[in-house]
This record gives C-alpha cells, structure tokens and sequence, in this order.
C-alpha cells in the first residue's frame, strides 16, 4: 500500500494496516445534517486520496448506506489496497425515525453483509461496534466479530464512542506478566445493567481480549437467604461456580478473573486456578476487607497477582493501590478523579466527614458527559 505523497504512514493500532494520521470523516455523507452536495462530497474526496489520505471512515449507520455507497463512488477506479475503510456497525433504524443500539450477534452480522453491498467490496478492512450496548453481552458481539475475521469478510475489528480514560487508567495499574495483553478474561458476577459490567468488559478489551460472562442474580440470593432456604441459595451458588468452571476448562486462553470474594472462595475450593491457567484476579465487593484480601493472597491464590477493587454503578471502577508489606494488607483505592470524588461520612450525620482511618458511608460526587451527581450517598 504506497502513495507517491509527502504524508507518511503510520501503523493503526496493532494492526498491519499503514494509513495516514489524518482519516477523512463522512458523518456529514449520511443526511444527518442536511442535504448533501454529492458532487463537492466526491472531488472532496477525491483530492484527499490525490492528497495522500488513505483512511476512510464511514459507518452503517450514516445514513445507513448513503455515506458508503457515496464514498465508494468516490473512490471507484482506484486500486482497494490503495485505501483503508473503516466502518462501522451495531445501530438499527427505527420507526420514528431514530436509531437505537443493537450489537445482537445476528443483527452485527448482517450490518457486515450490509456494508459489504454497500461498498461493492469483498472485505472491510477495520469494522467497529458504533456505540457499546449495555443489553448484549460484549463477548457475544466478540465472538461474531471473530468468526466474520475467520471467513474473510472484516480484516481487523475495534470499538468507537467507549469510554477509554477509565480503561486506560485502570489497565495501567494491572501487571502485563499477570494479566497478559491478548489474554481473555472471565467475569463471575451480577452483571445485569450495570455500568460495572461495561467497565470489565471494555477492560478485557482493550488489553487486546475478550470477557466472558458467568450471571448471577444476587436479589434472588437474598430472598433465599430471608426465606430461610439456605441449601436453595447454596445450590444456586455451586449452579455458578459449575458454569464458571466449563468455560475454565473450554477455553485456554481465559487467564484474567473478576469475581466476588464468595464466589473466589467458592471456586479456589473446586480447583486450582494457577493450575488451570489463571494469571490475575480481580476482586471487589461488600465482603472485600483486609482478612479476606490477606487469606486469598495468602490461602487461596498460590502466588496469583491478586488486584482488590472498588465500584459501583455511578463511578465504575476505582484503581487499586499495588499491595506493599508496611499496608498490612489495607483495602486502598483511588477514584477516577476528576470524575469522581469520594468521601467517608457519619452515617447518623452525613454532612459530617469521617476522619482518616475511620468507618462510614460513602458519599460520591460523579460527573459523566452525560449528567453531574453531587453527594450521593451510597
């Protein structure tokens, strides 16, 4: 791929594709925003191949068709592996004339064949889940996205509009030797609608893997427990622990871990995870304090890099403090700061804070693009 140009390439990610710095955006080509002068559209980019631009990027869902079908137009006559295109899936038209997210298996799939057509082309080269989708299960999508790699039809596939300041501030703290780049993770936990979900997921995904999901339904938990059926809510807990060990042992390449502490004990007592191929566990919940995280470093995980965590639905996950000996293994987290600010306060009196080293209840301050939460008490 090479353009007599002054513009140089560069590498794409980890990907063997060598493109321009700038891309060429054609949002705009959809309709969105008004009628479009397909003839300016064109020579526009036209030029920009003249020009040494090489990056493409479009979507299915601007105009869901329009934009592509006017940008192949606009390339006809010019070699394919000459331009990169990127595009992107998983919005569905609906019928007031909106859009809605959809990155369902089937519903992906048939975006790919859509923009395929659309682009008169035998393959995408980079093809991206538009927005994520807080119904589907991402290593649903994931799995989809591969085999649609395996027959040809998308050489390389990513994420667009994820949140990634957290991801990458939480990935800094995680050891690459204990929780590899390309490994993929298995998350044994409520997951549901939850913004926690998001946040592990789009982790294993952005270290170059993809989680697996294990549910479990922790109110229906409790109504056992206050209905008196012990056995009940503990054959629902070994149902998980069963589930969560299948696909320990299905897939080899699951070697970062995200459970409750319970549900760690519970599967350090069927197997041993080191053995079985784990690396790194991450591991947050109500039951988190400093015994359990001295008995699982300690009992439990045989050398196992061990990552305590903090979350919830409005702030996501807070970055653990590495553990060192003169912490005496203290639960120490950071908030995302500045999107989150954390306070300990008198739960009788919650104007009041808490002094250092004291018991109380969280109060939080979040802010999100979308909304600013001041003093919520958790």
């Amino acid at each position: 791929m090479y353009v007599e140009t002054g513009i140089e390439r560069v590498r794409l990610g980890r990907t063997d594709l060598l493109v321009s710095p700038i891309a060429f955006g054609t949002w705009q080509l959809g309709g969105e925003w008004g009628p479009t002068d397909e003839a300016a559209a064109i020579t526009a980019i036209r030029h920009a191949v003249d020009e040494g631009i090489n990056l493409f990027d479009t979507a299915q869902g601007y105009g869901f068709g329009t934009s592509e079908r006017l940008l192949v137009r606009a390339l006809a006559g010019r070699p394919r592996d000459q331009v990169v295109i990127a595009t992107k899936g998983g919005l569905r038209p609906t019928p007031d004339g909106g859009v809605e997210r959809d990155s369902s298996p089937a519903w992906v799939r048939q975006g790919v064949e859509e923009s395929l057509r659309a682009l008169d082309t035998d393959y995408i080269d980079l093809y991206q889940v538009h927005w994520p989708d807080p119904n589907i299960p991402f290593a649903e999508t994931a799995g989809a996205l591969r085999d649609m790699v395996a027959e040809g039809k998308v050489r390389h596939v990513g994420v667009s509009n994820f949140d990634a300041d957290q991801m990458e501030s939480f990935s800094a703290t995680l050891p690459d030797e204990s929780f590899p780049r390309g490994a993929d993770w298995l998350m044994v936990d409520p997951t549901g609608p939850r913004r926690l979900r998001l946040a592990v997921e789009h982790l294993a995904q952005y270290r170059g893997g993809i989680c697996f999901m294990v549910d479990l339904d922790p109110r229906w938990v409790i109504k056992l427990i206050k209905m008196g059926k012990m056995d009940s809510a503990e054959r629902y807990k070994q149902h998980v622990i069963e589930q969560a060990l299948t696909l320990l042992r299905a897939h080899d390449n699951i070697q970062c871990l995200f459970t409750t502490p319970k549900l760690l004990e519970a599967l350090c007592e069927k197997v041993s995870l080191k053995k079985i191929g784990i690396k790194g566990v991450f591991c947050g919940g109500t039951e988190m304090t400093p015994q359990f995280y001295r008995f699982a470093v300690e009992e439990l995980l045989d050398g196992i890099y061990f990552a305590p965590t903090y979350g919830n639905t409005l702030m996501g996950l807070a970055v653990h403090k590495p553990r060192v000996g003169e912490d005496n293994f203290a639960v120490i987290y950071y908030p995302p700061s500045p999107k989150a600010v954390i306070e300990v306060v008198d739960p009788d009196h919650p104007e009041r804070v808490v002094g250092y080293g004291k018991t109380g209840r969280v109060r939080l301050t979040t802010l999100t693009r979308e909304f600013f939460m001041p003093r919520f008490l958790e």
